[in-house]
């Protein structure tokens, strides 16, 4: 019986998602997208453009955590300390 583990392509680190308890899948694609298309427009990358495609280097920037961003739903759950 061949084991199908070994079958399947190895995933790469670069295009992986961070599996992070604190963020979201879907938060990590919309704050990739959105800096990709910063990068598109012009926007000069933070990191060293080993890759030039635009997602990949927005993808980096965010999942090492270079790339500010704001939940408003998150904020808006949280009470004001007044």
């Amino acid at each position: 019986m061949e084991n199908k583990l070994e079958d399947r392509p190895k995933s790469n680190a670069q295009y992986a998602i961070p599996d992070d308890e604190d963020s979201s899948t879907y938060r990590f694609i919309i704050v990739s997208a959105k800096r990709a298309r910063q990068l598109q427009n012009g926007q000069r990358s933070v990191l060293p453009a080993a890759n030039k495609k635009p997602t990949i280097l927005a993808m980096e920037e965010v999942r090492r955590g270079l790339v500010p961003y704001s939940d408003a739903a998150r904020e808006e759950q949280q009470p004001i300390a007044e």
